[in-house]
């Protein structure tokens, strides 16, 4: 599906939103709320260059509003990530810092009253999807949309557990396992757009409101909890929290 097609299903015509490369932004409206696109696009391999311009989007937006006497607008990220890009290049000059930097950015937004949410077109893979899109108030993962920390092929090489012995946990447990539906049972994804929907307006229009209304802690050990994804994350941080 075109950036086109995809954006004017969320945002209907006339929006601001434009693909660049890799890179995503724009101005667009929710229900008639103005919100700012930020994102990632056609499976990208987030290289430093680009998780600079994610970063600086997001401080550019936090900038706008801060100088505004309306309300700070929400965030909408766009994930279409394959990861971090992988090379010695990348790791030398500092990619892991720029992740951290796209990360502390979110953090900025969130601190200044920036609702965030995200929306998975495509795929969520690691480091990528980590960094920005899995932080925000709400995630929801469009049809077909592929989500996965690592690949369990490379899990076997970087662990020594054999491939098989994987694939039997990746089917007793979700945190082993990839997918959209797995993430939503851990709580890490809030919604899963069904195939064939072509309401995406309304849904997004839903979710954003979701994102404002709701809670502002991070609940997804509980609500992984509550899914049976996740039994003894919530637990276990509790105990420590109390200890």
């Amino acid at each position: 599906m075109s950036d086109v097609t995809v954006f004017e299903r969320l945002f209907g015509a006339g929006h601001g939103v434009e693909v660049r490369g890799h890179f995503v932004r724009g101005n667009a409206e929710v229900a008639g709320r103005p919100v700012a696109v930020i994102g990632t696009w056609n499976s990208a391999a987030v290289d430093g260059d680009l998780a600079l311009a994610v970063s600086g989007a997001i401080l550019d937006v936090v900038a706008e509003d801060a100088k505004s006497a309306a309300e700070p607008r929400p965030i909408v990220f766009i994930a279409d990530t394959e990861g971090q890009e992988l090379s010695r290049r990348e790791e030398l000059l500092g990619l892991n810092g720029c992740f951290a930097h796209v990360a502390r950015c979110v953090d900025l937004a969130r601190r200044r009253g920036h609702p965030i949410l995200t929306l998975i077109h495509g795929r969520a893979v690691s480091g990528g999807f980590l960094a920005f899109g899995m932080l925000a108030e709400r995630v929801c993962a469009l049809p077909g949309a592929q989500v996965r920390v690592m690949d369990l092929r490379a899990m076997s090489r970087v662990t020594k557990i054999a491939l098989d012995r994987l694939e039997g946990l990746a089917k007793e447990s979700p945190v082993f396992a990839p997918g959209a539906d797995n993430y939503w049972r851990m709580g890490a994804v809030d919604e899963l757009w069904p195939e064939g929907s072509d309401d995406w307006d309304k849904r997004l229009a839903g979710a954003l409101d979701a994102a404002l209304s709701g809670p502002r802690a991070d609940r997804r050990a509980v609500i992984g909890a509550e899914r049976g994804g996740r039994t003894l994350a919530a637990k276990v941080a509790a105990t420590v929290l109390e200890a």
